[in-house]
């Protein structure tokens, strides 16, 4: 019993830093989980969220621990992937990030911007995680 509490008091230690490090690389960003499922892939599961950016919003250089599959709701972001050039995606674009690959988004228009975006990840992993 006491072991357990450790692990779990462990792991809302490690959640809220982990979210303090989000909260700190992003300005005018929101992320809101829809739905969570896990998948026929052993250790896996599907996450699917709606990313909301102000006028101005961004999310700095960040990882996710598995595919992010995205589709453009409303406004434009300017999409930064590693080794690639910077790409501006406006509503009805599509996008698809491999695991593991550093990216950035901003917000490229005057209003707001929404996605809607679908996660394979590792199962209990941080859907995100900042890099410096």
């Amino acid at each position: 019993m006491k072991a357990t509490r450790i692990v779990a008091a462990a792991a809302l230690a490690l959640t809220t830093i982990w979210a303090l490090r989000i909260a700190q690389a992003q300005t005018g960003f929101k992320r809101t989980e829809l739905q969570r499922h896990d998948v026929g892939v052993q250790g896996r599961e599907v996450v699917q969220t709606r990313a909301e950016f102000d006028a101005g919003g961004s999310i700095g250089k960040h990882t996710h621990p598995g595919e992010e599959i995205s589709y453009v709701l409303e406004g434009s972001l300017e999409l930064q992937i590693e080794g690639k050039p910077p790409t501006t995606l406006k509503a009805g674009d599509v996008f698809f990030v491999p695991a593991g690959t550093v990216h950035a988004a901003r917000n490229a228009g005057s209003g707001s911007a929404k996605i809607l975006a679908t996660y394979v990840v590792e199962k209990g992993k941080p859907l995100a995680t900042m890099v410096k």
